[in-house]
């Protein structure tokens, strides 16, 4: 019996074959990485506007108050004093060591408290313009030895030296020390005092830097740049204009009338005559090694101070005792 099949068998589509068949798997074009969330810093807190308005506000109004305090407090000396030598910072660095602005401060705020900003303003002229002339030709004055240490930065000691007459004078102002009437009196001793230190200063600087010939004090003879007792006509003429100079800004800020003007130039001038002479007979000399510029300067300014009060006193005396009047004919 013959069995017939066909050549060809149709492929079976039955579910048991496909299901052995692999299911088609679609690959991503680009491989992502699972994120990781970053933690983010906290952001500072922020005061709201208006906090920060009105705490700028209360600052200003504050230093207001305290600039129009009159008569001055130490509380508002201490913060009208701040304010400027915050705000003057780089100037006064540029004139005084770290130690020499910390002597500074206080000397600001006791003048403050004592004379209010007129006699403030009047120490600040005196700084301006004494800074400048120790600076002036400084690599010149360096190199011939004389020049102030530091590039002419200004030490504490150099800041009492300066100040220490006019400070007493502050204190008895502040203290009412003779009553109220003696007020006038240490005001003119204060402003003697800083006029008879910058004359000093500004005659000594410009006789080192312009000076051409320089005689010792007591006996005219020609001695080095620089001497101690050594003057000069560039600087003597220069001391006086100096002293003129703060008299004046005095005079401006209500600090001294016409006469008191005067007083100061006189006094300062004697002064300074008497402090080249003490330079140049004891200052440098077996016994006297105490006896250094911040000693001698304290010594200068007493001086100008207390003649200028001494001189004031005289003509008030002559004033009042008619010695200046002209007797009717």
């Amino acid at each position: 019996m013959a069995c017939s099949l066909p050549l060809h068998a149709p492929l079976s589509s039955s579910p048991r074959i496909l299901s052995y068949l692999p299911a088609p798997r679609i690959l991503p074009l680009f491989h992502r990485r699972p994120r990781i969330p970053r933690p983010r810093p906290p952001s500072p807190p922020r005061a709201p506007p208006d906090v920060a308005a009105g705490a700028v506000a209360g600052i200003r109004d504050a230093l207001a108050d305290a600039f129009l305090t009159s008569p001055p407090t130490w509380r508002s000396a201490a913060a009208s004093n701040l304010a400027v030598f915050v705000a003057g910072s780089p100037v006064l660095l540029s004139g005084l060591s770290a130690s020499g602005f910390a002597a500074a401060y206080l000397l600001g705020t006791l003048t403050w408290r004592a004379f209010g900003a007129p006699g403030f303003l009047l120490v600040v002229a005196y700084f301006v313009v004494g800074t400048a002339v120790t600076k002036l030709r400084i690599r010149q004055k360096e190199a011939l030895g004389v020049a102030e240490k530091r590039g002419g930065r200004r030490g504490p000691g150099s800041v009492i030296g300066s100040s220490a007459a006019g400070c007493v004078c502050a204190v008895l102002s502040i203290y009412h020390a003779g009553g109220t009437a003696s007020s006038e009196l240490w005001r003119l001793g204060f402003v003697a005092s800083f006029c008879t230190k910058l004359s000093d200063t500004v005659s000594s600087e410009i006789g080192k830097a312009f000076g051409r010939t320089t005689y010792l004090v007591t006996t005219l003879k020609v001695v080095p740049r620089g001497t101690e007792g050594a003057i000069s006509i560039e600087g003597t003429i220069a001391g006086i204009l100096a002293a003129v100079f703060l008299a004046g800004v005095g005079y401006l800020l209500g600090q001294v009338d016409v006469s008191q003007v005067a007083v100061c130039v006189l006094a300062s001038q004697i002064a300074n005559y008497v402090e080249s002479y003490i330079g140049a007979t004891l200052q440098d000399k077996e016994g006297f090694e105490w006896l250094n510029n911040d000693i001698v300067n304290v010594l200068n300014i007493s001086i100008g101070a207390i003649l200028a009060l001494l001189t004031q006193q005289l003509l008030y005396l002559f004033a009042h005792e008619g010695v200046f009047q002209v007797a009717p004919p």
